[in-house]
């Protein structure tokens, strides 16, 4: 059954569809970058929240700046911006319609239907999905303002290019017409999001016009989130899965069974009601943050480099793996969790217990490539923060040092079986000259200062990742595994 408005009363029996007329709904939020994270989580709250007749002045409008976004719109536009979410739970599957979303705007080079649309009083949301690595950030964190796209957005901010610079015109535009401006959300895996997107939209702003710099700093809202869902890819499989189900979805979603969303009440415009569907609102996200960064998504990067180097094709396949299922657990034991705090009802012993459940969930297909994807970001942004920690503390750095060898060895390019692992990293060309000088030097992996600035003077860390990198190459990865889990 093809899926649209028309066809919402004769879906499939049990599948849960929206219950509000959607012909009523009206905006609220600008959405760019929509990707499946972004509805199976952000937007599922929102659903969630119609679904019991609220926030139905909220609606999302979707929006991208890549060329890429293009695709997607055509493909959600046929179907209404309607979205089938299919919940994989070890017992069994469950689906569901969602259509929070109402549009999707087209993708245009100058930005201009976006900076329209988000200067409309209406909008009081703008968030943002553009991934970890979409921030333009330096090897110190701050806005690269040597990027050619940061350079285009300040000497042309009346036509940017990317997501922030047409945030910036709109803000203008706002500001030149007496409104007030919105607020900005990241929804991304970053530590202090809502700072991060602060910092580079008041930094895009101040290269072209301080004094909307200035205004945007001391009227809009940044507020920092943590958001946790595992939303593998959609390939053939979830299309097939839908297909089984009854459902006809060019871009369906498939998602583990469990969301977290902790959101800092800081609004600028007002915001949806989302504590009633679950969300947690508070002043302090910090603490969350730092435990889910620092156990699921650095854990992650501990899993996934060592099981492309195996060919492990899944996260859950990793899990069932004796030997990388206990390094993660050791790893994340006694060197990760030392530098985690408690939140309220809820240890890092017993997350790590939480997440090494939902890793294992042989329903989701996660694979080792998509969460191995975009190295260069996750390690900077998830492990190595970690190994500064460890090393001021003077703490045990010996397993962290053999995640990173394990990225070194990933990056070669090949696995152990002879198969190639094809690029996956925006900077791969640079990882991969370096993995192979590394193979005779370890120090030359090391002198990567973007990563390692900091670290890489660490005396007993250097020892320590040149010999697990020279043991990796010379007696694989498994001899690796069991010299560290016997330490």
């Amino acid at each position: 059954m093809s899926l649209g408005n028309k066809t919402l009363a004769t879906l499939p029996t049990g599948v849960e569809r929206p219950r509000y007329d959607r012909s009523k709904l009206t905006a609220g939020i600008v959405h760019i970058g929509l990707g499946n994270f972004h509805r199976a989580h952000q937007a599922w709250y929102l659903h969630r929240l119609m679904q019991q007749g609220e926030a139905l002045d909220w609606a999302i409008i979707g929006a991208g700046v890549r060329p890429g976004d293009a695709a997607m719109r055509d493909k959600l536009l046929e179907q209404d911006c309607l979205t089938t979410l299919i919940e994989l739970d070890p017992s069994g599957t469950s689906a569901e319609v969602t259509g929070a979303m109402i549009d999707f705007l087209p993708v245009e080079e100058d930005n201009a239907t976006l900076i329209t649309t988000m200067t409309d009083p209406a909008i009081r949301i703008v968030s943002l999905t553009v991934t970890e690595g979409g921030y333009f950030l330096d090897g110190s964190g701050a806005l690269d303002t040597s990027h050619g796209d940061i350079i285009h957005d300040a000497t042309y901010p009346d036509a940017p290019r990317t997501a922030f610079g047409a945030i910036i015109a709109a803000l203008k535009a706002r500001r030149d017409r007496g409104l007030m401006p919105f607020t900005c959300q990241c929804c991304d895996n970053l530590q202090n999001n809502g700072e991060i997107l602060r910092q580079v939209i008041i930094g895009l702003a101040e290269l072209s016009a301080p004094d909307l710099a200035d205004w945007i700093n001391e009227n809009a809202a940044f507020p920092n989130a943590m958001v946790d869902c595992i939303v593998p890819a959609t390939g053939q499989a979830e299309r097939d899965l839908v297909h089984k189900i009854g459902i006809d979805d060019a871009a369906p979603v498939t998602h583990e069974n469990y969301r977290q969303w902790v959101i800092e009440d800081r609004f600028c415009a007002g915001r949806p009601p989302w504590e009633n569907v679950g969300a947690t609102l508070t002043q302090d996200v910090h603490a969350y943050e730092s435990m889910k960064i620092r156990m699921l998504n650095a854990g992650h990067q501990v899993l996934a480099n060592v099981g492309e180097i195996l060919g492990l094709p899944t996260i859950s396949s990793c899990m069932q793996d004796a030997q990388v299922s206990a390094f993660f657990s050791k790893v994340q034991t006694e060197e990760i969790a030392p530098y985690v705090d408690a939140v309220p009802d809820l240890s890092p012993q017993k997350y790590l217990a939480l997440i090494e459940k939902r890793f294992a969930n042989p329903a989701i297909r996660d694979t080792t490539r998509r969460v191995a994807f975009d190295g260069s970001s996750r390690h900077f942004g998830f492990v190595i923060p970690i190994l500064q920690d460890a090393i001021e503390a003077k703490g045990s750095i010996v397993g962290l040092a053999l995640v990173e060898a394990f990225w070194a060895r990933m990056c070669a390019g090949l696995r152990e079986d002879g198969s190639v692992i094809e690029p996956n990293d925006p900077h791969w060309t640079a990882l991969t000259e370096a993995a192979v000088k590394a193979r005779s030097n370890p120090g030359a992996w090391l002198e990567q200062s973007v990563f390692y600035a900091g670290v890489a003077d660490d005396m007993a860390f250097k020892a320590a990742f040149d010999d697990w990198l020279t043991l990796i190459w010379r007696d694989g990865a498994r001899a690796a595994l069991d010299r560290y889990l016997a330490t």
